[in-house]
Protein backbone atom coordinates (compact mmCIF):
# COMPACT_ATOMS: atom_id res chain seq x y z
CA UNK A 1 0.00 0.00 0.00
CA UNK A 2 1.33 3.17 -0.86
CA UNK A 3 0.16 6.46 0.42
CA UNK A 4 0.80 9.90 -0.45
CA UNK A 5 0.55 12.72 2.53
CA UNK A 6 0.39 16.00 2.22
CA UNK A 7 0.04 18.21 5.14
CA UNK A 8 -0.10 22.19 4.65
CA UNK A 9 -2.00 23.37 7.99
CA UNK A 10 0.79 25.50 9.76
CA UNK A 11 4.11 27.38 8.44
CA UNK A 12 5.67 24.32 6.97
CA UNK A 13 4.58 22.89 4.20
CA UNK A 14 5.16 18.48 4.31
CA UNK A 15 4.87 15.92 1.99
CA UNK A 16 6.47 12.09 2.50
CA UNK A 17 4.87 9.06 0.41
CA UNK A 18 4.69 6.17 2.86
CA UNK A 19 4.84 2.09 1.27
CA UNK A 20 3.74 -0.23 3.60
CA UNK A 21 5.90 -0.01 7.03
CA UNK A 22 8.48 1.89 4.87
CA UNK A 23 8.71 5.72 4.23
CA UNK A 24 10.15 6.10 1.08
CA UNK A 25 10.82 10.02 1.07
CA UNK A 26 10.00 13.39 2.92
CA UNK A 27 10.05 16.28 2.03
CA UNK A 28 10.24 19.65 4.38
CA UNK A 29 10.13 23.58 3.82
CA UNK A 30 9.71 25.55 6.99
CA UNK A 31 10.34 29.06 4.93
CA UNK A 32 7.89 32.08 4.48
CA UNK A 33 6.81 31.05 0.83
CA UNK A 34 3.28 30.69 0.31
CA UNK A 35 1.76 27.03 0.62
CA UNK A 36 0.51 27.71 -2.81
CA UNK A 37 4.25 28.40 -4.58
CA UNK A 38 6.25 25.46 -2.91
CA UNK A 39 2.92 22.62 -2.63
CA UNK A 40 2.54 20.63 -6.30
CA UNK A 41 6.77 21.52 -6.90
CA UNK A 42 6.98 19.49 -3.99
CA UNK A 43 5.12 16.71 -4.40
CA UNK A 44 6.27 16.52 -8.24
CA UNK A 45 10.01 16.63 -7.61
CA UNK A 46 9.05 13.91 -4.60
CA UNK A 47 7.36 11.42 -6.77
CA UNK A 48 9.91 11.70 -9.57
CA UNK A 49 13.11 11.18 -6.89
CA UNK A 50 11.35 8.46 -5.88
CA UNK A 51 10.33 6.80 -9.25
CA UNK A 52 6.59 7.20 -8.80
CA UNK A 53 3.88 7.70 -10.55
CA UNK A 54 0.50 9.20 -9.13
CA UNK A 55 -1.18 6.06 -10.27
CA UNK A 56 1.00 4.58 -7.98
CA UNK A 57 -0.70 5.48 -5.18
CA UNK A 58 -3.31 3.59 -3.03
CA UNK A 59 -4.44 6.63 -1.20
CA UNK A 60 -4.05 10.40 -0.50
CA UNK A 61 -3.35 11.01 3.42
CA UNK A 62 -4.49 14.39 4.09
CA UNK A 63 -4.21 16.76 7.06
CA UNK A 64 -7.64 18.49 7.46
CA UNK A 65 -6.26 20.49 10.51
CA UNK A 66 -6.85 22.39 12.46
CA UNK A 67 -4.49 25.41 12.01
CA UNK A 68 -3.42 27.46 8.98
CA UNK A 69 -7.22 28.65 7.38
CA UNK A 70 -5.57 29.37 3.89
CA UNK A 71 -3.07 26.55 4.29
CA UNK A 72 -5.76 24.11 5.06
CA UNK A 73 -7.51 25.50 1.77
CA UNK A 74 -4.54 24.85 -0.46
CA UNK A 75 -3.78 21.35 0.87
CA UNK A 76 -7.42 20.20 0.98
CA UNK A 77 -8.06 21.92 -2.63
CA UNK A 78 -4.43 20.04 -4.15
CA UNK A 79 -5.18 16.51 -2.49
CA UNK A 80 -9.26 16.82 -3.63
CA UNK A 81 -7.77 17.61 -7.15
CA UNK A 82 -5.73 14.66 -7.30
CA UNK A 83 -7.91 12.47 -5.70
CA UNK A 84 -10.91 13.26 -8.48
CA UNK A 85 -8.47 13.28 -11.17
CA UNK A 86 -6.59 9.56 -10.08
CA UNK A 87 -10.28 8.56 -8.28
CA UNK A 88 -7.78 7.92 -4.94
CA UNK A 89 -9.33 7.59 -1.72
CA UNK A 90 -8.82 10.48 1.06
CA UNK A 91 -7.79 9.51 4.40
CA UNK A 92 -8.22 12.46 6.78
CA UNK A 93 -5.91 12.93 9.84
CA UNK A 94 -6.08 15.99 12.61
CA UNK A 95 -3.26 17.81 13.30
CA UNK A 96 -3.06 17.54 16.66
CA UNK A 97 -3.15 14.10 16.08
CA UNK A 98 -0.28 14.13 13.83
CA UNK A 99 2.17 16.09 17.09
CA UNK A 100 0.96 13.12 19.21
CA UNK A 101 1.93 10.52 16.75
CA UNK A 102 5.23 12.16 16.44
CA UNK A 103 5.77 11.01 20.19
CA UNK A 104 5.40 7.48 20.11
CA UNK A 105 8.02 6.12 22.21
CA UNK A 106 7.18 8.90 25.08
CA UNK A 107 6.29 7.36 28.26
CA UNK A 108 4.84 10.93 29.62
CA UNK A 109 1.29 12.31 29.04
CA UNK A 110 1.50 14.20 25.97
CA UNK A 111 -0.55 17.73 24.96
CA UNK A 112 -0.54 19.04 21.29
CA UNK A 113 -0.72 22.36 20.69
CA UNK A 114 -0.71 24.89 17.84
CA UNK A 115 -1.46 28.71 18.01
CA UNK A 116 -4.75 30.10 17.69
CA UNK A 117 -4.23 33.86 18.11
CA UNK A 118 -5.28 36.07 20.95
CA UNK A 119 -3.34 33.94 23.28
CA UNK A 120 -5.33 30.67 22.97
CA UNK A 121 -4.42 27.20 21.54
CA UNK A 122 -5.74 24.49 19.62
CA UNK A 123 -4.91 21.37 21.53
CA UNK A 124 -5.77 17.80 23.04
CA UNK A 125 -4.01 15.48 25.20
CA UNK A 126 -2.82 12.26 24.31
CA UNK A 127 -1.35 9.08 26.12
CA UNK A 128 0.60 6.00 24.48
CA UNK A 129 -1.82 2.74 25.03
CA UNK A 130 -1.05 -0.73 23.75
CA UNK A 131 1.62 1.05 21.44
CA UNK A 132 -1.28 3.67 19.90
CA UNK A 133 -1.56 6.97 20.82
CA UNK A 134 -4.85 7.48 22.41
CA UNK A 135 -7.22 10.36 22.34
CA UNK A 136 -8.04 11.58 25.99
CA UNK A 137 -10.31 14.26 25.04
CA UNK A 138 -11.81 16.38 22.14
CA UNK A 139 -9.66 18.90 20.08
CA UNK A 140 -10.46 22.36 21.90
CA UNK A 141 -9.67 25.99 22.03
CA UNK A 142 -8.21 26.99 25.54
CA UNK A 143 -6.61 30.04 26.73
CA UNK A 144 -2.64 29.21 26.97
CA UNK A 145 -2.47 30.06 30.81
CA UNK A 146 -5.57 27.93 31.68
CA UNK A 147 -4.13 25.26 30.02
CA UNK A 148 -0.70 25.61 31.75
CA UNK A 149 -1.92 26.07 34.84
CA UNK A 150 -4.28 23.13 34.45
CA UNK A 151 -0.90 21.14 33.30
CA UNK A 152 1.13 22.34 36.33
CA UNK A 153 -1.47 21.33 38.86
CA UNK A 154 -2.02 17.60 37.44
CA UNK A 155 0.94 16.22 39.59
CA UNK A 156 1.89 14.17 35.91
CA UNK A 157 4.71 14.57 34.07
CA UNK A 158 3.73 16.43 30.61
CA UNK A 159 5.10 16.42 27.25
CA UNK A 160 4.16 19.39 25.21
CA UNK A 161 4.29 19.58 21.31
CA UNK A 162 3.59 21.64 18.54
CA UNK A 163 5.04 25.19 16.73
CA UNK A 164 3.01 26.91 19.71
CA UNK A 165 5.82 25.91 22.03
CA UNK A 166 7.97 28.37 20.64
CA UNK A 167 5.29 31.08 20.78
CA UNK A 168 5.08 30.09 24.50
CA UNK A 169 8.51 29.10 25.72
CA UNK A 170 9.55 31.04 28.19
CA UNK A 171 5.95 30.77 30.34
CA UNK A 172 6.26 26.85 29.49
CA UNK A 173 10.16 26.37 30.83
CA UNK A 174 8.66 27.92 34.10
CA UNK A 175 6.48 25.22 34.62
CA UNK A 176 8.86 21.79 36.16
CA UNK A 177 6.23 19.00 35.04
CA UNK A 178 6.67 19.84 31.30
CA UNK A 179 8.91 18.70 28.78
CA UNK A 180 9.57 20.56 25.08
CA UNK A 181 10.54 18.29 22.64
CA UNK A 182 13.42 18.39 19.95
CA UNK A 183 12.07 20.68 16.91
CA UNK A 184 11.66 18.05 14.74
CA UNK A 185 8.93 16.53 16.46
CA UNK A 186 7.48 20.11 17.37
CA UNK A 187 6.23 20.24 13.17
CA UNK A 188 3.28 18.03 11.86
CA UNK A 189 5.54 15.50 10.00
CA UNK A 190 3.96 14.14 6.35
CA UNK A 191 5.50 10.79 7.71
CA UNK A 192 3.64 11.09 10.82
CA UNK A 193 0.52 11.88 8.65
CA UNK A 194 0.77 8.66 6.26
CA UNK A 195 1.54 6.27 9.29
CA UNK A 196 -1.49 7.66 11.09
CA UNK A 197 -3.76 7.53 7.72
CA UNK A 198 -2.09 3.88 7.49
CA UNK A 199 -4.15 2.60 10.36
CA UNK A 200 -7.35 4.75 9.87
CA UNK A 201 -7.50 3.19 6.09
CA UNK A 202 -7.15 -0.59 7.39
CA UNK A 203 -9.43 -0.14 9.65
CA UNK A 204 -11.50 1.87 7.07
CA UNK A 205 -11.90 5.19 9.63
CA UNK A 206 -11.80 8.35 8.02
CA UNK A 207 -12.03 7.29 4.45
CA UNK A 208 -13.32 9.85 2.18
CA UNK A 209 -13.78 10.93 -1.17
CA UNK A 210 -13.23 13.98 -2.85
CA UNK A 211 -16.61 15.19 -2.83
CA UNK A 212 -17.31 14.58 1.12
CA UNK A 213 -14.25 15.99 3.16
CA UNK A 214 -13.54 18.91 4.37
CA UNK A 215 -11.21 21.57 6.28
CA UNK A 216 -11.34 21.15 10.20
CA UNK A 217 -11.43 25.12 11.28
CA UNK A 218 -12.55 24.22 14.87
CA UNK A 219 -13.60 28.33 15.24
CA UNK A 220 -14.41 30.99 11.65
CA UNK A 221 -11.25 32.86 10.71
CA UNK A 222 -10.39 36.36 11.99
CA UNK A 223 -11.96 37.70 9.15
CA UNK A 224 -15.56 36.04 9.53
CA UNK A 225 -15.79 37.32 13.20
CA UNK A 226 -14.57 41.41 12.27
CA UNK A 227 -17.26 40.73 9.50
CA UNK A 228 -20.14 39.44 12.08
CA UNK A 229 -18.84 42.27 14.25
CA UNK A 230 -19.01 44.79 11.81
CA UNK A 231 -22.45 43.91 10.41
CA UNK A 232 -23.80 43.34 14.43
CA UNK A 233 -22.97 47.09 15.00
CA UNK A 234 -24.47 48.51 11.54
CA UNK A 235 -27.54 46.42 12.78
CA UNK A 236 -27.44 48.21 16.14
CA UNK A 237 -27.06 51.37 14.43
CA UNK A 238 -23.33 52.06 15.67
Amino acid sequence: MKILGIDTSTMAANVAVLEDDKLICEYTINTKKTHSQKLMPMIENMLKLSDLDIKEIDAIAICVGPGSFTGLRIGMATAKAMAHVNNIPLIGVNSLEILGANMDLCNRNICSILDAQRNQVYMNKYILKDDKITELEEISIKPIDELLEEISSSNEDWVLVGEAVYKYKEKIEEISNITIPSPANNITKASTLCFVARDKMLSNDQVYNCYNINPMYIRKSQAEEQYEEKQKRLKDGK
